[in-house]
């Protein structure tokens, strides 16, 4: 080999000594079968799974296996929803119960590429971790002997002294939170470790979103409660009307509290476009935390939910509640309380069911029971209209259907409170042998037939409101992981690692020949810019001398101009 390619191969080497180690990302590697073996298979494949090539594949996968858990109803979720799918796709749903689509964030394909995906991205990060460490601990590499093969690159000649020279661009790089140190004849600086942290923070950011899901999936409760004003709740399971929570959720997990809804408040736009449009929810409450707790009094409202330990109280729903009270056949009354109607529409018609299932007596002293279809209208339009046409009480009707009968409550099947199984039900009849209805407003009576007594809707009609309990232990370290994840991934998006390297050495004529060239981890023009501005500055401390031809004194922008190859 000649001296002429020895030359090169060793400025190659030294060029690529300058730009190594600007990142922590694993160097590609040619992949050779391993040697035959259990450990050689291992470790291929642990290779494999660390490499930053699978961790976003896992990623992907992670993301797409979520898209039916978006669009297909879940178990955990609303079950009645899951119910209704199986009872219209007879076909598929057999398929999406073998392939787990209807518990998809406790499915084991699901769970297999989530436990992968962390294994992966702590395998990445472990090792890149330590190497950063080191080259923090390290100093920037020596400059190349050719500092004009680098992207950016200036030069000029200084009567200052090559010693000089070195001190105040080690001085200036310092001065610009560059790492540096002298190096020989030239000063080595770097700048810009912030990115290589934004990408560890970035990684590390994920692992934590990972286990916070895991931890709210496992961990997390979540119930509903309807109270109606002047009810009261406390936070144990046979309270709630609906409960579903994690594998790993305990009784003892719940959070000690009870609250009690004092008044609901809805106010509504009265006229224009949006006339009926709700304007304010919110539902007065006290609450005490704890077995002895002191009561305090608050207000929740739509999205501002009432905050208590772990637990997070949400207003969810609203209704009207009339107070009905019914009366047999002598005149008792058998049956006096709230009911909770369901709204229908947005201008809360409602609907629900009175079952009066004990104590009530015909006219001949039998024991019966029961049954009311309730529709109220808070807002009633007058005529045959079975609409609201407002949904506040200003105009408020409520139209009774009673039946009596076997409500069917003592034969061990679950059934609605708010739906009436009238198998073994009888109508009551009007004069004309018709179905008896009837439209009561606050203080009238509806008689019933034959003397079998009578139902009155009281003049204090109630609100209920809808409230949605939820414990997710996971919340806040989601947060924590999501910041932390848009902040790493700007910092290695937008800050730049580059490194800086300064010669100054005394030329042939004596003249001390100074030469300043810049390297980024990626072409970027902010390198020769910076680059210009640091040689700017040194150019002031260590102004060009003459060239030997040319008397002038040279221009100091003439190294900012040089500054990009």
């Amino acid at each position: 080999m000649s001296t002429t390619e020895t030359d090169k191969a060793r400025e190659q080497d030294e060029l690529g000594a300058a730009g190594s180690r600007l990142s922590t990302a694993p160097q590609e590697e040619a992949v050779s079968l391993p040697g035959l073996g259990v450990i050689g298979w291992a470790r291929w494949f642990w290779r494999q799974l660390t490499s930053m090539r699978v961790a976003l594949l896992l990623l992907l996968l992670l993301s797409l296996g979520a898209i039916p858990g978006s669009l297909i109803p879940q178990t955990g979720a609303d079950a009645t929803k899951v119910d209704d799918f199986r009872a219209a796709h007879t076909t598929l749903a057999p398929v999406y119960d073998r392939l787990g689509l209807f518990h998809v964030y406790s499915s084991v394909w699901f769970s297999a590429i989530y436990i992968l995906l962390f294994v992966s991205l702590i395998g990445c990060i472990v090792p890149r971790t330590w190497q950063f460490v080191g080259q923090l601990r390290g100093r920037p590499p020596s400059a190349p002997r050719r500092l004009d093969r680098l992207p950016a690159y200036t030069t000029w000649r200084t009567e200052a002294e090559p010693e000089q020279v070195r001190e105040a661009a080690l001085a200036l790089m310092r001065r610009r939170r560059f790492r540096a140190h002298a190096v020989g004849d030239a000063v080595a600086a770097e700048k810009g470790y912030v990115r290589e942290v934004g990408n560890l923070v970035f990684h590390i950011a994920l692992i934590v979103l990972l286990v916070a899901f895991a931890s709210g999936q496992m961990y997390k409760s979540d119930g509903t409660k309807l109270m109606v004003e002047g009810d009261g709740f406390s936070n144990a399971l046979p309270l709630y009307d609906d409960f579903k929570s994690g594998s790993m959720f305990t009784t003892d997990d719940l959070s000690p509290f009870s609250f009690g809804l004092k008044d609901f408040t809805g106010t509504y736009e009265l006229t224009g476009p949006n006339r009926g449009t709700p304007r304010t929810y919110q539902a007065k409450v006290t609450y005490s935390e704890g077995a002895d707790g002191k009561g305090r009094t608050t207000e929740i409202k739509v999205n501002e939910p009432l905050k208590i330990g772990d637990a997070k109280v949400y207003l969810v729903s609203h209704g009207y509640a009339p107070v009905i009270t019914v009366r047999d056949g002598r005149g008792k009354v058998v049956y006096q309380d709230a009911v909770p109607l369901l709204p229908l529409d947005g201008n809360v018609t409602s609907q629900g069911v009175i079952k009066v299932m004990d104590g009530y007596r015909d006219a001949k002293g039998g024991k019966d029971q029961l049954g009311v279809r309730a529709f109220f209208l808070p807002t009633y339009g007058g005529g045959s209209s079975v609409l609201s046409q407002f949904p506040a009480l200003l105009n408020p009707v409520l139209n009774l259907e009673p039946y009596h009968g076997d409500l069917g409550v003592d034969s061990g099947i679950p059934q609605s409170v708010y739906q009436l199984d009238k198998t073994h039900m009888k109508g009551f009849k009007d004069a004309k042998g018709q179905q008896l209805r009837g439209n009561l407003k606050p203080g009238q009576t509806l008689k019933l037939p034959d003397g079998a007594g009578s139902i009155t809707l009281e003049k204090d009609i109630k609100e209920w409101a809808g409230f949605e309990i939820v414990q997710e232990p996971g919340g806040g370290w989601a947060l924590v992981g999501a910041l932390g994840a848009i902040f790493g991934l700007a910092a290695s998006l937008f800050i730049q690692r580059r490194r800086v390297w300064v010669r100054a050495v005394r030329g042939a004529d004596g003249v001390t020949v100074v030469e300043m060239a810049g390297l980024g981890r990626s072409e970027s023009a902010k390198v020769p810019e910076e680059l210009g501005d640091l040689a700017a500055t040194l150019y002031d401390q260590a102004p060009g001398a003459p060239d030997p031809d040319d008397d002038s004194t040279p221009s100091p922008a003439g190294p900012a101009e040089g500054a990009e190859k």
